[in-house]
C-alpha cells in the first residue's frame, strides 16, 4: 500500500483533531448532566484523552501558507457535524452512550487504523507514533463505553432506545463516508 501524501496526511490531521476537539467538549460537558456515577466517571477520563488527542493532532499539522492549522481543523463535511449535533441533541445516558460508544468511537477506531495500514514509520514515523497511541486510547476507551453501556440496557425498552438512536445516528454517518469523509477506511 503506497503512505499516504503530506496533503492526505495533514487533511485527516486535521479531521481527527477536529472530532478530538468536538470529543472532549460533548463528553466533558456530559460529566456534570449524567446521573450514573461510573459513566459520569469514565466519561471525565474520556474527554481528558480527547484533549490530548486534540493537541498530539495539532502538533502534527503543518504550518504552511497553503495549509495552516486552522484551515486544516475542520470536520470532512456538514454531514458529520450533523451526527456529531444529534450526539450532543441526545438527552439520556443510554443515546449519549450509543452515539460515542456505537457510532462514533467505532469509525475514528477504523479510520486510525486505515491510516496506519497507510502509513510508513521510515517517512512518517511521528505520526505513526500519535495514531498508535491514539488508537490505543480509543480502542480502551470503546470497550469501556461499550460495557457501560450494556449495564444500562436493562429493558426491551432500553434496547429499543439504544436500536433506534443507532438508527438516527447511522444514517448521517453513512453520509458522512465517516470520521475523515468518503475514504476514511479505504
Amino acid at each position: 500500500m503506497v503512505p499516504f501524501g503530506i496533503a492526505e496526511t495533514a487533511r485527516r490531521a486535521g479531521h481527527y483533531r477536529w472530532i478530538s476537539t468536538q470529543l472532549f467538549e460533548t463528553l466533558g460537558s456530559w460529566v456534570a448532566s449524567v446521573p450514573e456515577v461510573d459513566v459520569k466517571q469514565r466519561l471525565a477520563v474520556h474527554s481528558h484523552h480527547f484533549a490530548w488527542h486534540a493537541q498530539l493532532w495539532r502538533d502534527r499539522l503543518p504550518e504552511l501558507a497553503e495549509m495552516t492549522p486552522a484551515e486544516l481543523t475542520v470536520a470532512p463535511n456538514d454531514a458529520l457535524r450533523t451526527v456529531v449535533d444529534l450526539v450532543n441533541a441526545s438527552e439520556s445516558t443510554i443515546e449519549r452512550m450509543v452515539g460515542i460508544h456505537r457510532v462514533l468511537l467505532p469509525r475514528l477506531v477504523g479510520a486510525y487504523a486505515f491510516h496506519l495500514a497507510r502509513s510508513s514509520e521510515l517517512t512518517d514515523g511521528p505520526t505513526v507514533r500519535a495514531l498508535r497511541l491514539a488508537h490505543a486510547d480509543v480502542l480502551t476507551n470503546w470497550v469501556d463505553g461499550e460495557m457501560l453501556l450494556q449495564s444500562l440496557l436493562r429493558t426491551p425498552a432500553d434496547a429499543r432506545r439504544a436500536a433506534e438512536q443507532s438508527v438516527r445516528l447511522e444514517v448521517p454517518m453513512v453520509d458522512a463516508g465517516g470520521i475523515c469523509g468518503p475514504g476514511s477506511i479505504g
